[in-house]
């Protein structure tokens, strides 16, 4: 998860990261935005909640960890929105939400890839299209959304991904099919996502031709969540301006 420590502060007077660990506060950000639908090339429904900025804006898709479509995701959508973004949350377990481990790993082991990957890519369609769009548009996930953040971004090509913690494994054919630059963020101590793997990644990006700026972390996996135990203050205000920055060059 994410957090902005380095921003503004929100409308109430309290920065984000505060608001995203405090849950009633997270429920308040995220009643205010808007449910949508979207129809899937195979005819599905699929939801997900909207933040509308002032004037017409790039888009930014936000893609939940393995927990499902949480509160805290849709801050950090709100919080987007404001920032001037048009900031769309995607909801791959169409509506199951955990806070317990061992249910939200059988939750991501139950994800069909086929219809998780028809889902992006509808919501990615649906962003291009939209009339308070201005047509680029841009990823970003934790976890399991990470994943699927560069997933996605093969699928549907946009103009700007980044991952959190996310696993990378595509190879350079794939990865070739990417249009924008790739910003990812991983931690030194995740025995998740492991160094070979993105050392891999790295290796695979280069070959296909595609750019990559790539931090690492004195930190362990989810290190960006501000209400998890490996919560690391400085690293994950570190990366969110990171993050900030390269949606801004990108999009």
């Amino acid at each position: 998860m994410l957090t902005s420590l380095t921003r503004r502060t929100t409308s109430a007077g309290l920065p984000l990261a505060a608001i995203l660990a405090d849950p009633l506060l997270a429920a308040d950000a995220a009643a205010s935005l808007q449910p949508v639908s979207a129809k899937t090339k195979s005819g599905r429904s699929v939801k997900g909640y909207l933040g509308t900025p002032a004037k017409k804006a790039p888009a930014i898709v936000l893609i939940h960890e393995w927990w499902g479509l949480n509160d805290q995701i849709k801050s950090v959508a709100a919080d987007l929105a404001d920032q001037g973004y048009l900031a769309l949350c995607v909801d791959l377990y169409d509506g199951k939400l955990t806070k317990d481990p061992e249910q939200a790993g059988a939750y991501m082991q139950a994800l069909d890839a086929g219809k998780a990957t028809e889902t992006m890519t509808a919501w990615i369609d649906y962003l291009k299209k939209h009339s308070a769009g201005s047509g680029k548009v841009g990823t970003i996930g934790w976890c399991m959304g990470g994943s699927w953040s560069l997933n996605a971004s093969i699928a549907a090509p946009v103009d700007a991904t980044v991952v959190y913690y996310g696993q990378v494994d595509r190879s350079a054919a794939d990865l070739a099919r990417l249009k924008g630059p790739v910003l990812g963020h991983f931690a030194k101590r995740d025995q998740w996502i492991s160094k070979p793997m993105v050392d891999g990644f790295e290796a695979n990006m280069k070959k296909a031709g595609k750019k990559l700026e790539l931090h690492w972390y004195e930190a362990d996996h989810a290190f960006a969540n501000p209400t998890g135990q490996n919560f690391q203050k400085a690293d994950a205000q570190k990366a969110w301006g990171r993050t900030q920055a390269f949606f801004k060059a990108n999009l």
